[in-house]
């Protein structure tokens, strides 16, 4: 697929471009109505993929529970290995849709691991994430960006005093959940550990406040993204932070997302997987 109708529907995803825009500058991109429909798929994934480790899995302990935020009752996924003691916790942080079978299989993956896991949902404040995420985008767009912050740090502190963890805890998020645990590196008194994919820099001021160290992981072609990272970098030495950063040529932003097919890179999703399960086992076990 030509790199510029990624970089399309990047900037369709990222920013206030309606759709009926997006669909008009695709079927121009591509050359017509038949093959821009038959594109979208491949765009925007359909969920169905999203099982590697099924709900079901007999190894797991899956429900979902509710703890309360800043803005309110949050539910979310817990999952964790059965017939085990106490467990290092890693809360997940979901791309900007909410909380999808994606990510709720990212956090069933991560609990095989040997960890006890909570993804929640930003959007439980308003009815929970839609299935369409055209709706689900316009939705954390209109979040509280500060009570959304509060949200996913009373996440790490109630995963951190729950009776099934050790009180360690980490976090890891995707894009729009990348963005924000770099936003819990800086407010969390309670994080042992962090982990970025493709998620925007904070503000350089605010990152002689980040507590945790950190594992960054961002896409070479993710110019949207990528311009904000040297100056993070920057701020990041001067301030004698502990990171780790990886930059992965010739890959997309999501390169992670094993739903969509345009953008997932699985040489670089393996690698970044396996280098982030080390972090945790370093960090938290």
């Amino acid at each position: 697929m030509k790199q510029e109708i990624i970089d399309l529907y990047d900037e369709y995803t990222h920013t206030p471009m309606t759709r009926r825009v997006f669909l008009d500058r695709l079927k121009r991109l591509t050359g017509s109505v038949a093959t821009a429909a038959a594109l979208l798929p491949l765009l925007e994934g359909t969920g169905a993929e999203a099982a590697i480790v099924a709900p079901d899995d007999p190894r797991l302990e899956t429900r979902y529970v509710t703890f309360e935020g800043a803005s309110g009752p949050v539910r979310g996924l817990m999952t964790r290995p059965k017939g085990m003691d106490k467990l290092p916790g890693v809360v997940v942080i979901h791309q900007n849709k909410g909380l999808t079978p994606h990510i709720e299989d990212v956090a069933r993956r991560l609990a095989l691991t040997g960890c006890v896991t909570l993804a929640p949902d930003a959007l439980s404040p308003v009815g929970g994430a839609p299935s369409d995420p055209d709706k689900a985008k316009a939705m954390i767009k209109k979040l509280d960006k500060v009570k959304a912050r509060g949200d996913f740090l009373a996440a790490i502190s109630y995963l951190a005093q729950h009776e099934q963890s050790t009180g360690k805890v980490g976090t890891v998020g995707f894009c729009w959940g990348g963005s924000m645990v770099n936003q819990m590196a800086i407010h969390s008194n309670d994080l042992s550990a962090a982990v970025v994919y493709y998620g925007s820099s904070p503000d350089s001021k605010d990152v002689p406040n980040i507590k945790a160290p950190l594992l960054l992981n961002y896409a070479g072609l993710d110019k949207r993204i990528g311009k904000g990272v040297p100056a993070y970098e920057a701020a990041l030495k001067a301030a004698k932070k502990t990171y780790t950063l990886h930059t992965y040529e010739g890959v997309n932003h999501a390169f992670n997302d094993d739903t969509r097919a345009a953008r997932y890179d699985e040489k670089a999703a393996k690698l970044a997987w396996k280098r982030t399960v080390a972090f945790f086992e370093l960090h938290l076990m």
